[in-house]
């Protein structure tokens, strides 16, 4: 290891020059020279509750009782807070550090001078939560949140057991991890049909103001299915009422239902592939049976103080006028009108983009009787702020009506953000559909003897580095009460998983849901 820093002030020479010419007294003087010092990584890296042992090797020191020893982490990403972890020639410490990126300095002092050097690592404290999937299961009708990790290879069971005062919520439905706009210490949250809450960043840890109710301006308990993040807010439906929280920066309540006068399926549309200003969110009108659009900035007064829910054709007319001349806010001719008149079966934002403008597909199931359709509908933004390029798209239409078994109640459904593809699970099978086939058929593409499906996704990463793992399916089942979660990579195998040989994980109750807790530096 280099040594980075060595005080040595001239005029404290100085200083001491003149008192040694003063004092006559008979001392014994040295030459101060740089110590040496080996023995310490430059890259170190370790596990919390872990004991980290480092014996340095210094030289060109005459007594090491002459100096005084110091070893100091800094946070490198949360204010550059300072912890002394050790005052001893060697450092023996048992890891007590949250989960971050840190500076090591090893510090040797003289203490008759108190000068001093400086010696500097990078130390890597990772909790064996850091990184792996957060795997939601139930447990007889209880949730569990189980924990496959990454960084030990080991899968944690139950690791909400011992959050002291956390109540058990029965019937689990999403593990969710808020990326952006959330609080940074917990930005995971728990939905179940119990109330919902968020939890610890680290090992998910529980305390009670962690619970939603306290993100609510009513302070109302609320039973989210899942939560959707576009532009500068967040949007979630509890029941049949879809609620708002505005952030802009700063964390805001969520206030009144938003939807007037209709009751909202659970689904939400939304733009999950680009970078947003004036996001447009879609919701369903279970009531009058049609898709609903609403573009919460256009309240503001630099947008004209508009109504924010609308039809889907007026917000069109909307984005019309905030158009440049010549320029199209609505593209897309897969469909000449949206659809009234369906039942919402299932819906699903994708990072599929074919047009490129940064507009992710939204793809819908209707249900006409025994017939079914899929309308995919792009979500953009009102301004162009950024990134997306139109509002609104009518990217897709298709008739999937011949797909075997597609009326099933019980099916599964999952799109591909890769290529035009459909899956929908039924008992032990997976189905594939290729959208762009006509007719549009479900061919088997994985089955599972004696088992039953029970979870069916494509999860988005949201790191940059993991975004091809995006194009994964994931695919939980049961036998006789044990869960096993598989993995099956997407993109080299161009959304064919019918060769591909799955990363497996067993040892779960019922699977409910899964998604990946990403490394955060």
């Amino acid at each position: 290891m280099t040594s980075i820093r060595k005080y040595i002030f001239t005029v404290m020479a100085a200083a001491l020059a003149v008192s040694c010419a003063r004092d006559l007294g008979n001392y014994t003087y040295h030459d101060l020279e740089s110590p040496a010092v080996s023995g310490i990584g430059e890259r170190i890296e370790v596990l919390t509750q872990e004991r980290l042992q480092i014996s340095p090797v210094i030289e060109n020191i005459p007594d090491t009782e002459m100096y005084e020893y110091e070893w100091q982490a800094i946070d490198k990403n949360i204010d550059m807070t300072s912890t002394v972890i050790g005052t001893g020639r060697d450092l023996d410490y048992i890891v007590t550090l949250s989960p971050a990126e840190y500076a090591l300095y090893y510090k040797i002092t003289e203490k008759s001078s108190g000068i001093y050097w400086m010696t500097e690592s990078t130390l890597i404290v990772s909790s064996s939560m850091t990184e792996g999937w957060m795997v939601l299961c139930s447990d007889n009708g209880t949730s569990r949140l189980d924990f496959i990790s990454d960084v030990t290879g080991i899968t944690y069971t139950d690791v909400l057991k011992d959050n002291e005062g956390m109540p058990r919520l029965n019937g689990p439905r999403k593990i969710h991890w808020q990326n952006t706009m959330a609080d940074l210490n917990s930005p995971y949250y728990l939905f179940t049909d119990d109330g919902a809450t968020r939890l610890g960043k680290d090992s998910f840890e529980w305390e009670k103001e962690y619970s939603m109710q306290y993100e609510m301006a009513s302070l109302q308990e609320v039973t989210p299915y899942s939560m959707v993040s576009a532009g500068f807010g967040r949007l979630f439906v509890s029941g049949t009422d879809a609620y708002y929280s505005e952030t802009m920066g700063i964390a805001g309540l969520f206030g009144s239902p938003v939807n007037k006068g209709f009751r909202s399926s659970p689904y939400i549309g939304a733009n999950v592939s680009g970078v947003q200003y004036a996001a447009v969110y879609m919701l369903y009108d279970m009531d009058n049976k049609k898709f609903m659009a609403y573009c919460p900035l256009l309240t503001k007064n630099d947008l004209g103080a508009q109504e924010p829910l609308t039809e889907m054709d007026e917000m069109g007319i909307i984005a019309e006028g905030f158009a440049k001349e010549g320029e199209a806010s609505v593209v897309g001719t897969a469909f000449s009108s949206y659809p009234e008149g369906y039942g919402l079966v299932y819906m699903e934002n994708t990072l599929y983009d074919p047009g490129n403008g940064k507009m992710g597909i939204t793809y819908s199931i209707l249900s006409d009787g025994d017939r079914r359709y899929v309308y995919g509908i792009q979500l953009g933004d009102m301004l162009r702020f950024s990134d997306c390029t139109y509002v609104l798209g009518k990217a897709y239409y298709g008739d999937i009506s011949s797909c075997q078994g597609i009326t099933d109640g019980n099916a599964l459904f999952a799109f591909s953000s890769l290529k035009g593809y459909m899956y929908y699970a039924l008992g032990n099978t997976v189905y594939c559909a290729d959208l762009n086939e006509e007719p549009i058929q479900g061919k088997p593409m994985l089955t599972f003897s004696g088992e039953n499906i029970t979870m069916l996704k494509f999860n988005l990463y949201h790191q940059t580095a993991n975004r091809m793992r995006s194009y994964d399916l994931v695919v939980g089942t049961e036998k006789n009460g044990t869960g096993t979660l598989r993995v099956y990579e997407g993109y080299e195998s161009e959304g064919d998983f019918s060769n591909v040989v799955p990363d497996v994980y067993s040892g779960f109750a019922t699977i409910v849901d899964a998604t990946y807790k990403e490394r955060v530096n």
